[in-house]
């Protein structure tokens, strides 16, 4: 793998030139860790802050999907407390009676819940975030459930408040106690950042409330109406990090982590498979096919708007992180797309 350096890095230095992002971080390897890594470009360019190191933070945006409720979800499967298949209105006082009731788990894991494609949280249901939980659950459903495949915030968003309500406690504390704490991720958490953490994050969007850059407060409007964390986005993290997650991934049970780790090979194979049926576009649980490739690949990816990215191939082994910043000069996502493509396609290329 670390023959592919130079082209990864030239890729890189190319999209800082191009204006595509500021900066990003990259890592890859496999089961045993990272083999290979780097950074690329500054912070910001126009404060002066410095270098992009491999220790940057970023706001992950819908990274947080895989990072936080992906996992989360598959503790409480893999204990018996949550059944996949099972209606959410047949156990969850909160949907009895809702839209929401038909809906099971694994529908919104794998976006075929029929829910409405825009979360416009503060829009339709202010700012508090009790009547936003409350609008959110029982909100109508745009589509009946298992027709089909449309990705939406709010399946996220929704999983969030199933595993707090499964548990009695907040998704912040359970993605930091049951995830990241027993895998070593220390520089992962949700946001705000305290300031001396902030420093050496990635700033993302222009604010205009603040007349600054976004740094170490979340892009992602609807987890900022609701304190920073929830289900759709809000933790920040390292390449570093990410790849102790990919790297458990890869073989649940084994590495630092050992046999207490936080879910087993079971919730990973069942997760990295296609679970949508003949519906398209297909999808597994949260995860989803990179772009380009098929089944035989076997190259799973979850994308994050403010240019993050993450694969991993159980039968090739192997695992990448790709973190940006490009939010920083534009909302488009044609360019970072491409570069995206290019970095998964070396990383996982056969020869």
């Amino acid at each position: 793998m670390t023959s592919r350096t130079p082209r990864i890095e030239r890729l890189l230095q190319d999209g800082v030139r191009s204006l595509v992002f500021p900066g990003a971080a990259w890592a890859v390897g496999d089961a045993g860790g990272t083999v290979a890594g780097g950074a690329v470009g500054v912070l910001d360019p126009a404060r002066g802050d410095g270098p992009t190191r491999p220790d940057t933070l970023f706001d992950l945006a819908s990274l947080t999907k895989v990072i936080a409720v992906w996992p989360v979800v598959g503790t409480l499967v893999e204990a018996g407390k949550l059944h996949l298949h099972t209606p959410l209105g047949t156990f969850w006082p909160e949907v009895a009676g809702q839209p929401l009731a038909p809906v099971t788990p694994h529908q919104l894991l794998t976006h075929t819940a029929g829910l409405p494609l825009r979360a416009n949280l503060r829009q339709l249901y202010g700012s508090d975030p009790q009547d936003v939980r409350d609008g959110v659950l029982r909100e109508e459903l745009r589509r009946r459930p298992g027709e089909a495949v449309e990705y939406t915030d709010r399946a996220a968003l929704v999983l969030g408040y199933l595993a707090e309500f499964l548990t009695g406690r907040p998704l912040r504390e359970l993605a930091a106690d049951r995830i990241w704490g027993p895998l070593g991720m220390t520089e992962t958490r949700y946001g705000p950042l305290a300031a001396a953490v902030a420093a050496r994050c990635a700033p993302t969007e222009f604010d205009d409330a603040s007349g600054a850059h976004l740094k170490g407060t979340v892009h992602d409007f609807s987890s900022r109406l609701l304190g920073g964390a929830c289900g759709i986005a809000g933790a920040f993290s390292t390449a570093g990090d990410l790849g102790r997650f990919l790297a458990y991934a890869l073989a649940p049970g084994a590495g630092p982590a050992g046999p207490a780790g936080p879910f087993g090979p079971g919730w990973v194979a069942e997760s990295l498979r296609i679970r949508t049926g003949e519906l398209a576009p297909p999808r597994g649980l949260f995860w989803h096919l990179a772009p380009g490739t098929g089944v035989a690949e076997d190259v799973w990816t979850h994308y994050g708007f403010t240019g993050t990215g993450m694969w991993v191939s159980p039968t090739r082994g192997r695992w990448a992180v790709l973190l940006t910043n490009k939010l920083y000069f534009t909302r488009e996502t044609g360019p970072v797309t491409a570069v995206r493509d290019a970095f998964r396609a070396a990383v996982f290329a056969t020869t």
